[in-house]
C-alpha cells in the first residue's frame, strides 16, 4: 500500500523520500528538533542506473512502532551488516490516515491527533536517518494498530510498480493491510502478512484463511514473471518446522475441538493449512528458500516464532516467516538465513518472529534470459 512518501508514478518514475506537503518543510519531533528530509528530485540529484534487487531482509516486528521505541540499535546494526536491497515487514500496527468516521487512506501515516503525529515524526526521523535513509518505503495499513505491512526498497532498485492486492488489477489495498506486491524487471516480490488461521470454523478464522489460501493459489498459477515470496506466512509446512510436533498437534483453545480433525491443532500446524500451502508451491511452481539450503533441523536456529519465554509455550517454535522463490530461481540461492536463536528470542529484536534473510546471484535485466514462468 502506498506510503508517506510520493508513489511511484505509473510511468514508472521515482522519487526520493518527501512528505506529502508540497513545499516539503522540515518536520519538527516531539522534542521540536527539526528532521531534515531530502526532497531533491531524482532528475536533480542526476539519474542512478537501476538494478533489481538481490538481498533481502523479512521480519515480523510485532509494532514496528515499539520495536523503534525500544529495540533500534539492535535492528539497525543487523540492517547495517547485511545491508539489503529490500526490507519488507510485517505487523506494521500503525493506523491508516483519516480521521475518525472518515474514510481511510492505508498509504499514509495517521497524523491528525498529536499522538498519531509524535509517532508518525518518530517514524520519519528513524527512516531519514542511517541506516535506512537511502530507502523509499511503501506503506500498506488496517485502520487501527492492527497487522499492516511495509516495504522498503534501496532507491537503486527502484520497482516497475507496486500495488497492494492480490488482484493485480484491484487500485484497493488488502483488508488489514496485508501485501504489497512490488514488480522489477525479472520477478515479482511479494510481501505478505497471511491471517492467522484461529481456532475455530468461524468467518474470521478457519474460513477466512481458506479464501486467502484459496486466492493465494489463483495469484501464484496466473504469474507470468518469476516470483519472490515473503513475511510472516503463518503455516509451518512440515513437522521438522517445529520443535515440538506433538504439543503443536494436540494444542486447543479453551478445549475445543474442531469438527472437521484435519483442522486440529495449532493455528499454522494443522493438517489442512499445511496440505494446502504444499498445494499452492506445487501448482505454483515454487520452493522454500530455507528447506532449500537447509535440509536438516536446526533445534536452536531453524525456527523463526518463539513463544513467551513464561507458561507452556515456552521453548515451543515454529517456522512460519519465509522467502518462497519460484523453481527457476533455486540455483540463485546463495543463503537463506535466521538471525535468531535460542528460547530467550537472541537476536529477535524485541519481536517474537526473528528477521530471516535470502540472498540471490544477480539476477539478468532481460527477461529472456529466464523462461517465461508458465500458468
Amino acid at each position: 500500500m502506498k506510503r508517506f512518501f510520493q508513489p511511484v508514478e505509473k510511468d514508472g518514475s521515482f522519487k526520493k523520500h518527501s512528505l506529502s506537503s508540497p513545499s516539503c518543510p522540515s518536520l519538527s519531533t516531539a522534542a521540536g528538533n527539526p528532521v531534515p528530509v531530502d526532497c531533491t528530485p531524482a532528475a536533480e540529484a542526476g539519474e542512478v542506473e537501476t538494478r533489481d534487487p538481490r538481498t533481502f531482509l523479512t521480519w515480523n516486528a510485532n509494532s514496528l512502532l515499539l520495536r523503534l521505541k525500544k529495540d533500534l540499535p539492535q535492528f539497525s546494526k543487523l540492517v547495517q551488516t547485511l545491508d539489503p536491497d529490500v526490507i519488507a515487514i510485517q505487523e506494521v500496527r500503525m493506523p491508516a490516515a483519516g480521521s475518525k468516521g472518515a474514510p481511510k487512506n492505508p498509504s499514509e501515516l495517521k497524523d491528525d491527533t498529536s499522538t498519531s503525529r509524535e509517532e508518525k515524526q518518530l517514524i520519519m526521523r528513524v527512516l531519514s536517518s542511517p541506516p535506512f535513509q537511502n530507502y523509499g518505503v511503501w506503506w500498506s495499513l488496517s485502520d487501527s494498530k492492527y497487522a499492516g505491512t511495509a516495504l522498503l526498497i534501496k532507491n537503486q532498485c527502484k520497482p516497475k510498480k507496486v500495488s497492494f492486492s492480490l488482484d493485480q488489477k484491484a487500485s484497493k489495498h488488502e483488508p488489514d493491510g496485508r501485501v504489497i506486491l512490488a514488480e522489477f524487471e525479472s520477478f515479482f516480490l511479494l510481501n505478505t502478512y497471511v491471517p492467522n488461521n484461529g481456532w475455530k470454523d468461524d468467518e474470521n478464522s478457519f474460513q477466512r484463511r481458506r479464501k486467502w489460501d484459496k486466492r493465494m493459489l489463483e495469484f501464484v498459477v496466473q504469474l507470468d514473471k518469476h516470483l519472490v515470496w515473503c513475511g510472516d506466512l503463518n503455516v509451518s509446512h512440515q513437522e521438522i518446522d517445529v520443535s515440538h510436533p506433538e504439543f503443536f498437534s494436540n494444542a486447543k483453545l479453551n478445549g475445543y475441538v474442531p469438527p472437521n480433525k484435519e483442522d486440529c491443532g495449532q493455528p499454522g500446524f494443522t493438517l489442512s493449512e499445511r496440505r494446502r500451502f504444499g498445494n499452492i508451491l506445487s501448482q505454483g511452481k515454487l520452493i522454500d528458500a530455507y528447506r532449500f539450503i537447509h535440509k536438516e533441523q536446526d533445534m536452536d536456529r531453524g525456527f523463526s516464532w518463539s513463544g513467551n519465554p513464561v507458561g507452556k509455550y515456552r521453548g515451543k517454535r515454529m517456522r512460519i516467516d519465509y522467502f518462497i522463490v519460484s523453481e527457476e530461481l533455486k540455483d540463485k540461492i546463495i543463503s537463506c538465513d535466521m538471525h535468531g536463536h535460542g528460547i530467550e528470542l537472541e537476536g529477535f529484536c524485541g519481536s517474537d518472529h526473528c528477521p530471516v534473510s535470502l540472498v540471490l546471484s544477480q539476477l539478468s535485466q532481460k527477461s529472456t534470459d529466464f523462461p517465461e514462468k508458465l500458468s
